[in-house]
């Protein structure tokens, strides 16, 4: 299985999610995390990420006699390398982003199941615009972005937090005739 089929499978992209900020965790502090996913789906889910190199186990403690695993995203683990990327034919990455943007879907769905949801008091939006930038442009605006989000992401979640989801999506536009 490639490395992009295994990320972009609803479940696993929580649970990377979940990691993505530098955390470690246990398999049960992932399962608190996503609650809704079986024990059973959560372990064989955590093998395929780790066996594509997702995931790594960062530490194994010892508790009561058995070893539990610490899991931990390495350093670009769940993202495609540059070589994964060019060599992905047209309907590789069509395939990647219908599955990117069904997951984007089902989240936004599992939102709107909420019994009390409320867009202008959650702060729900989805724009898009189109901007006239020079590849240097658009390297510095999506480096500014990453730099707001980074920064973000290292947000412990409280009472007054609470995860949101923040999807970036950029590709140039060519004129339509």
């Amino acid at each position: 299985m490639k490395k992009a089929d295994v990320i972009l499978h609803p479940i696993r992209m929580r649970m990377i999610q979940v990691l993505i900020n530098g955390a470690k965790m246990s398999t049960g502090q992932i399962q608190e995390r996503i609650a809704d996913v079986p024990q059973a789906t959560l372990y064989r889910h955590l093998k395929k990420l780790v066996d594509a190199g997702v995931l790594i186990v960062a530490e194994e403690v010892p508790i009561r006699g058995t070893i539990e695993k610490i899991y931990a995203l390495p350093a670009q683990g769940a993202e495609l390398s540059a070589e994964e990327i060019q060599s992905a034919s047209v309907e590789d990455h069509f395939s990647l982003f219908v599955k990117f943007a069904a997951h984007l879907i089902g989240e936004y769905g599992a939102y709107l199941d909420q019994p009390n949801f409320d867009l202008y008091k959650d702060g729900v939006s989805f724009r898009q615009i189109s901007l006239n930038l020079s590849d240097d442009e658009n390297l510095e605006l999506l480096s500014a972005i990453k730099q707001l989000l980074l920064s973000a992401m290292n947000n412990e979640q409280n009472e007054e937090r609470r995860t949101r989801l923040f999807s970036v999506i950029d590709f140039p536009q060519e004129a339509r005739k």
